[in-house]
């Protein structure tokens, strides 16, 4: 099983700017073009990319951190899997921007060819009831698709784009600069077809050119149980496609859950009340407090104190990608009423007399008798 700190060679409490400084003095090192297309620093540049995809991501690094490489590999719609060259190209690209901005050269950002496209953040309002057995949701999203005049070419039908004259088909011209230190060579984009490899000469009417006009799709968005305010996941290839054929960008979906009045959140863990009477707490009873999905039943014994604090276990939340449930964790209070009359006042009164003041100290627990026995 990897361990991506050790890959990074970072230590486990490593902040976001460590983890990010760590995969860019690696990637400069390890980058398959600086090493001549060589498979064994392709391998190694996709390792220390996948490592760096999990810790910059809060989501998978606290999966990771619990239950090691295993907690990534969840059961959501979000599947964990080992990334590949391209992949890994387009995180590096995604994140530094190439070799411009990583290693000081003018290379524009990216790589030669057609751009990619746009992600896309997509804010998702959820309920605590959807959360707790995860639901699917449909959502219509307004995206870049590919022209269907042009099939995304952004030539005119009939025409096609040619090879860039200035280039040569390269997408980025080399610049040579002598100095003291020897010559320097810079690589930029190509002015021409801004780094695109192709001109189009007679751009598609209905697109302008650019191989993509506005549309609608419909998402169908798997939320896993257990979801919390903030986590997200990534829906790969589902965003605005390129302009003239680019790659398509992906979804992000933040998941937005909504505060639910009967409860308090902590994690997996519920937090309630229970309001219970007074001859409820003496004589004991059996009440009904909140569920996720119903009311559930809760025994209350007999001389149970205002504020004692009840744990149904497994009633709480699922924890996200992995097995396991949070527990419901209940507070009786006693309910005083606001006024009272007739022969109620007339009872309460009688009860007044008949119990005088209350102790003066609460019995000791179990815990506080043995810190006593043990001389705490």
């Amino acid at each position: 099983m990897a361990d991506f700190y050790a890959v990074l060679g970072v230590p486990r409490d490593a902040s976001e700017e460590d983890v990010k400084k760590a995969y860019r003095r690696l990637a400069m090192q390890w980058h398959p073009d600086r090493n001549g297309g060589s498979k064994d620093a392709e391998e190694k540049f996709k390792e220390i990319t996948e490592a760096y995809d999990v810790l910059r991501d809060p989501q998978k690094r606290a999966a990771f951190d619990r239950y090691g490489e295993a907690g990534l590999r969840g059961a959501s719609q979000a599947q964990y899997e080992h990334v590949d060259l391209s992949e890994a190209l387009n995180i590096f690209m995604r994140d530094f921007g190439g070799f411009g901005d990583l290693f000081g050269a003018s290379a524009g950002g990216r790589r030669a060819g057609p751009r990619s496209g746009a992600d896309i953040k997509l804010p998702l309002p959820l309920t605590l009831t959807e959360v707790a057995t995860g639901v699917e949701k449909t959502v219509v999203v307004k995206v870049l698709d590919a022209c269907d005049k042009c099939d995304g070419s952004g030539a005119e039908p009939g025409t096609k784009p040619q090879t860039c004259g200035t280039c040569g088909g390269a997408g980025e011209v080399r610049r040579a600069q002598r100095s003291f230190f020897g010559q320097f060579v810079s690589v930029a984009p190509c002015p021409t077809c801004a780094g695109e490899r192709v001109v189009v000469a007679s751009p598609c009417k209905q697109c302008r050119g650019e191989g993509r006009v506005r549309a609608e799709r419909t998402l169908k968005i798997q939320v896993p149980a257990g979801v919390a305010t903030g986590q997200y996941m990534t829906m790969r290839g589902a965003g605005n496609i390129g302009p003239r054929g680019g790659a398509r960008g992906d979804v992000l979906v933040i998941f937005e859950v909504d505060d639910d009045e009967r409860f308090d959140r902590d994690g997996e863990d519920l937090f309630c009340e229970a309001l219970v009477t007074y001859p409820q707490l003496v004589f004991g009873a059996d009440i009904t407090v909140p569920g996720l999905t119903g009311p559930l039943s809760l025994r209350v014994p007999a001389g149970a104190q205002s504020g004692t604090v009840f744990h149904l276990r497994g009633r709480g939340l699922p924890r996200v990608n992995a097995s396991g449930t949070g527990d419901l964790h209940v507070k009786i209070q006693l309910w005083t009423p606001q006024s009272v009359d007739g022969e109620e006042k007339q009872v309460i009164e009688r009860l007044a007399a008949l119990q005088g003041h209350t102790p003066s100290q609460r019995e000791k627990g179990f815990w506080s008798k043995m810190k006593e026995a043990i001389g705490a």
